[in-house]
């Protein structure tokens, strides 16, 4: 790559859509010009913890997260160097170790998560801030869901760390930080409006950069 790679940073609270708005992305530009890394990969490491304890983790407090890798990672692709994603079992709680995604430089890198305008080292990392805005009812039924079907969990337990961590962390670590977005965009991947504007911009930036190259 011959310029800076830009940095789109995608966020949101727990089933607002944030995927869905990150798919559009991807698949409004060729694939050899975007890469994407989801916060998600980068919950710290707990194999060395006894099962019974990871249960015990607040899965939705910054603490969390392993930023400092993550952080580490985006420099390296800025620098033009691929990165080894981790890999994290929802299930068991804890990275697979035995497996990684590589990831490459790429004109454009787009970071998923739930809480990357919290981290300041990180914010300040991204060229464009979205949030992505969706009522808490609605996100809620779509975390039922998700845990449910991709992560083994039971309505029960997804019910209570719900009311227990997942709302109290979002009122506290996750809407406060809507101000530093650059676009909101209201009822997630259902607002084709606001989609199609952040592709259209993503493609100018691409097609600009094309330009420059030659």
């Amino acid at each position: 790559m011959k310029n800076r790679p830009l940095i789109i940073g995608i966020t949101g609270g727990t089933g607002s859509g944030k995927s869905t708005v990150t798919k559009a992305i991807i698949e409004s530009v060729p694939e050899e010009n975007i890469s994407v890394i989801e916060q998600d990969a980068y919950y710290k490491d707990q194999s060395h913890i006894p099962f019974e304890e990871r249960l015990k983790t607040n899965y939705d407090h910054p603490l969390a997260f392993d930023n400092d890798l993550l952080i580490s990672h985006l420099n390296d692709l800025v620098n033009g160097k691929s990165i080894e994603k981790p890999v994290y079992d929802f299930e068991k709680h804890t990275r697979n170790l035995e497996k990684t995604v590589t990831v490459y430089p790429r004109d454009i890198i787009v970071v998923e998560g739930i809480m990357i305008l919290e981290d300041k080292r990180l914010r300040n990392m991204l060229d464009i801030k979205i949030f992505v805005d969706t009522d808490n009812d609605i996100r809620i039924l779509r975390r039922i869901q998700r845990d449910i079907e991709e992560r083994g969990r039971t309505v029960d337990s997804v019910i209570d760390q719900y009311l227990t961590t997942v709302r109290p962390a979002h009122m506290q670590f996750i809407e406060p930080y809507k101000r530093y977005a650059d676009i909101i965009i209201p009822e997630g991947g259902y607002n084709t409006v606001a989609i199609d504007i952040v592709v259209a911009k993503v493609k100018s930036i691409i097609q600009s950069k094309v330009n420059k190259d030659y």
